[in-house]
């Protein structure tokens, strides 16, 4: 599948907690991640003033630049909304949420949580079966997300994973 060849393997999203250690983190993946601006927690303009800066380092990098939203601000694809133009990235907990992103024809979607993380504490989590037995059956491309670090993608045995503080 094209669009499997595409995607890259590795992602990190933004997120509050991580925004301080963003630059060194973009600089540390390999060329060709992905990476995805959330930052939902600043005002528009603050929002849209990150974004650029953060784009910059990351293109400087090789990395494909994502948008949590819709705007028009230059990514190279959206996730969670449809936008214009690229790449559309969905979010999945469960078999409903994939079938959901074949039919809104995601090019990808991250499956999530995986295992325990901190951006939903206590929530239950998938785990190795779970995720697989998920995963497997997905005719989206799925990206492993949730407590993910490099050991755990590696227990996981996924190639294509993401993460907040795993990465950054």
């Amino acid at each position: 599948m094209a669009r499997e060849k595409t995607l890259p393997l590795l992602w990190l999203l933004s997120d509050a907690r991580n925004d301080a250690r963003l630059e060194a983190a973009l600089a540390a993946l390999p060329a060709r991640s992905g990476f995805v601006f959330r930052h939902y927690h600043l005002a528009p303009a603050e929002r849209r003033a990150r974004f650029e800066a953060l784009a910059r380092v990351a293109r400087v990098h090789g990395h494909v630049v994502v948008l949590a939203g819709a705007e028009d601000w230059g990514a190279d694809g959206h996730y969670g909304a449809r936008g214009p133009r690229g790449l559309y990235l969905a979010a999945a907990h469960d078999g409903h949420e994939l079938q959901a992103a074949a039919a809104e024809r995601a090019d990808g979607v991250f499956l999530s949580p995986v295992f325990p993380t901190r951006s939903h504490p206590g929530a239950a989590t998938l785990r190795l079966q779970g995720f697989h037995a998920l995963a497997q059956q997905s005719t989206v491309p799925v990206i492993a997300l949730g407590g993910m670090t490099r050991a755990r993608a590696d227990m996981l045995g996924w190639p294509r994973w993401g993460a907040i503080d795993g990465l950054a």
